[in-house]
């Protein structure tokens, strides 16, 4: 506490903001003064347990059992990770927290993401592993604010450049400022970018942060969405991480690469000198692990009903449970053959996902692999569209039904924590049957 204090005063910090991330990703959080701070840090934080019982819309659940009416919504006890501290860069007198929910005996909260990733984190220490994880992800980006995204009706949106524009050494120089906002503003917070360009379509952007220990990796990609919608807010624009904005153009990605080193860092466990292609028995496993679990696991890594249109042939997203050396066609792409760089890239993943279960959930399908000695399928070498594989769900409702059905699932990931996404995943089923879709109106209104 005393050297908080100090960095504190050496910083000038005058306000402080805490938040945690709920099932769908969004950071919940206030604002609170320096002495509520400390008083947190030794004892926990009251943050209303509502953050666990509505949907991104703040809507009320009507299916969950950790919370609801039914409870009353009470307090539930944050845990501050002092360790997390950063100065906000854009709100230079402001530092920033993250919380851990935990039950009041000190236990972690079963559908907390962070805590699932820190349970899985430990797990994977347990047999032996440091795994270091690393997210790149691809957004949209326009010229609008939230007031004339509701004026437009969402449609008709002006991209900040027009056309397809990949790689463009020229787009990237032309918007600069806000270029440099972004690396600058991601550095100074913590969030080391390794590459910054754009990618294929009209004012899409693609950014890597680099590599570390699995849960600073996962915080860092998990900041990274806000941090990025935050600097686009000050400069007058919208920052927008579905996983499919339009059906003319492609998807927005949220690959992360994985390896598994010894505990002390100095040894990449999926290099193997001499074996073919570098692999190890180790990465045999732990990728047969994924592949073999990538359906029913599905819901967990595209947790929205948009998150399926991305997964259509020939769009740079998996359709089947593939994997591949660096085939972009495949679910999983092998990279590297050396001690290094020797690593998957989850390709599965989209820009929408929660970055701790996500994440999460691939390292336990990676973990049981190891542990059952799952040998991979054979590699796809050429188009992975047309390779005969595992299909992957093609809806929501189709993969919480698998997910809800999945004992490998619950005895991986936890009961309590399975059960609450099921029923949160099946809420959001239910929230888009009901809805009418300006597809509908189009196709129907005037001819039925």
């Amino acid at each position: 506490m005393d050297a908080l204090h100090r960095w504190f005063e050496e910083k000038g910090v005058r306000k402080v903001k805490v938040g945690a991330v709920d099932i769908d990703g969004v950071w919940r959080g206030k604002y609170i003064s320096p002495d509520k701070f400390f008083s947190a840090a030794k004892s926990n934080l009251g943050f209303c347990d509502v953050v666990f019982g509505w949907d991104l819309a703040d809507e009320l659940l009507d299916n969950t059992k950790v919370t609801g009416w039914h409870t009353g919504y009470p307090d539930a006890c944050a845990h501050v990770d002092v360790s997390s501290g950063r100065i906000i860069p854009w709100e230079p007198d402001t530092a920033a927290f993250l919380l851990d929910f935990v039950n009041a005996d000190g236990s972690a909260y079963a559908p907390s993401p962070r805590q699932l990733l820190q349970k899985i984190g430990r797990r994977a220490r347990d047999m032996g592993f440091l795994p270091k994880f690393g997210a790149e992800y691809e957004f949209f980006i326009f010229k609008e604010t939230p007031q004339s995204l509701k004026e437009k009706g969402f449609q008709d949106l002006t991209p900040l450049t027009p056309g397809m524009f990949g790689y463009s050494w020229l787009r990237t120089s032309m918007n600069s400022g806000l270029v440099h906002s972004l690396i600058d503003g991601c550095n100074a917070f913590g969030l080391d970018i390794e590459g910054f360009h754009t990618e294929t379509g009209p004012g899409v952007f693609e950014a890597a942060i680099r590599y570390d220990d699995l849960e600073k990796a996962a915080d860092k990609a998990a900041l990274f969405k806000t941090v990025v919608k935050e600097i686009c807010a000050k400069h007058g624009l919208t920052a927008c991480f579905m996983a499919k904005v339009n059906a003319k153009l492609p998807g927005c990605s949220g690959h992360v690469h994985q390896s598994l080193w010894t505990l002390k860092g100095d040894r990449n466990t999926f290099h193997e000198a001499g074996a073919p292609g570098g692999m190890s028995q180790t990465m045999r496993h732990y990728l047969g692990g994924q592949v073999a679990l990538m359906p029913e696991l599905t819901a967990l890594y595209w947790p929205t009903v948009n998150s399926y249109k991305r997964s259509v042939e020939n769009t740079w997203a998996p359709t089947t449970a593939t994997w591949g050396r660096e085939n972009r066609t495949t679910a999983i792409r092998v990279i590297g053959d050396s001690p290094k760089a020797m690593r998957l890239e989850y390709r599965q993943l989209g820009a929408d996902m929660n970055a701790y279960i996500g994440m999460a959930a691939s390292l336990a399908a990676g973990l049981w692999g190891i542990e059952n000695e799952v040998e991979p399928p054979p590699m796809c070498s050429g188009n992975g569209y047309e390779a005969t594989a595992q299909p992957l769900p093609r809806s929501l409702k189709e993969a919480v039904a698998l997910l809800s059905a999945s004992e490998r699932a619950r005895e991986l990931l936890g009961e309590d924590f399975v059960d609450h996404y099921v029923r949160t995943r099946q809420w959001e089923v239910r929230q888009y049957e009901r809805a009418v879709t300006n597809w509908e109106l189009e196709r129907y209104m005037e001819l039925i």
